[in-house]
């Protein structure tokens, strides 16, 4: 595969008309839904008022097609999500209260695609590594049910579409969701060429998923790494399980690609998470994964967007990810911005932290001897 330098960056305004109406609580005059279109439409504004936009290469997606769907999703289920959002007038339902309308399996399409866009562009020698800024989120969809508001599993997709399309060997899948990327254990839960590590507020959502003992089955036993952390557990215990935990099994790994599902909702401020992890925190994740990558795979990491629903702190730890990715920062002089980057975070990790580490380390030791 060839050599590349720079960042490649998924963006389209069809990702915003993804329809996902009001929120469901029994009130009287009802919210906008969590995942709403500004999570996204911030973070590339964000971007643009940076000063990064020139130096990040622009990759258009396009959509993904059955096949490439059908590698992930079953058939039964690809076809329910094209009647709900064809046939159905006003919310569709594609299962575990994700919502879909009109325009939505389209858009869901591209999401997926741009996922695959950015994969191609790092795989084609085009960019050394991508930031898909796409919506609707994947990576909660099973095999033949949305859930959590994703309706295809657009990390799984891309990583399936790596292997079919370019004979990737071995693909590394970081998910640092606040929720646990079940969508993407359930899909490759046997599958030994991708390695899926999550990290996740423990006993969240979805339940039943997450729990160390969920090591992977059959010949895809050792490839699935569940890190299910205490609530507030911050920078530094997020940090810990890097380098205590993902960092060492990464590296024996030795992969050829490398996905980070990206969700920016275990960020202090956040509405559906508890985590308090900084844009800093952010940043120093980010980091670590590119040195893997630049150890193992020339570099090559794919960032999918996932979720993050603090519409005024989560687009900071976008831009933090993507300045990482770029290697160098934004041109903000904000006073918000000053003040974001004054937050102080966690500096220690916490006796509960701890001990949840360390229940990792011992039940992925007989895989990946090299934990710690």
């Amino acid at each position: 595969m060839p050599s590349a330098t720079g960042t490649g960056f998924v963006y389209h305004p069809h990702y915003l008309l993804h329809d996902t109406g009001f929120g469901n609580q029994p009130f009287d005059e009802p919210e906008p839904h969590v995942e709403h279109p500004r999570r996204v439409s911030r973070i590339k504004e964000l971007v643009d008022k940076a000063g990064l936009t020139p130096d990040l290469a622009g990759i258009e997606p396009y959509p993904a097609d059955f096949t490439d769907i059908e590698r992930a999703h079953d058939h039964d289920y690809v076809m329910h999500i094209l009647r709900e959002a064809v046939v159905v007038l006003g919310l569709g339902d594609a299962g575990g209260g994700t919502r879909v309308s009109r325009g939505s399996f389209e858009i869901a399409m591209l999401a997926a695609g741009g996922v695959m866009a950015a994969t191609d562009a790092v795989l084609q020698g085009k960019v050394r590594n991508a930031y898909a800024l796409v919506r609707p989120p994947g990576h909660h969809a099973i095999r033949n049910q949305g859930m959590g508001f994703c309706i295809f599993n657009n990390v799984a997709v891309a990583a399936l579409h790596a292997r079919a399309r370019y004979g990737v060997a071995k693909i590394m899948v970081v998910d640092w969701d606040v929720h646990h990327g079940n969508g993407t254990q359930d899909i490759l839960y046997h599958d030994p060429s991708v390695l899926t590590v999550s990290l996740h507020q423990d006993n969240l959502f979805p339940a039943s998923y997450g729990l160390v003992e969920q090591v992977g089955e059959g010949r895809g036993e050792g490839y699935n790494v569940n890190i299910p952390l205490p609530a507030g557990s911050g920078d530094k215990a997020y940090l810990e399980a890097f380098e205590r935990v993902v960092v060492p099994i990464a590296k024996a790994y030795g992969p050829d690609l490398l996905y980070i599902a990206s969700g920016l909702d275990a960020s202090r401020s956040d509405p559906l998470g508890r985590m308090l992890v900084s844009s800093e925190g952010y940043r120093a994740m980010c980091h670590l994964m590119k040195e893997v990558a630049e150890e193992f795979c020339d570099g090559r990491v794919v960032v999918a967007h996932e979720g993050g629903y603090s519409q005024s702190y989560a687009p900071y730890c976008g831009l933090a990810i993507t300045e990482e990715l770029l290697g160098r920062r934004g041109t903000i002089e904000d006073g918000t911005y000053r003040n974001i980057l004054r937050l102080k975070p966690t500096y220690e990790v916490g006796l509960d932290a701890q001990a949840a580490i360390a229940a990792v380390v011992e039940t992925q030791r007989r895989f990946w001897p090299t934990v710690r």
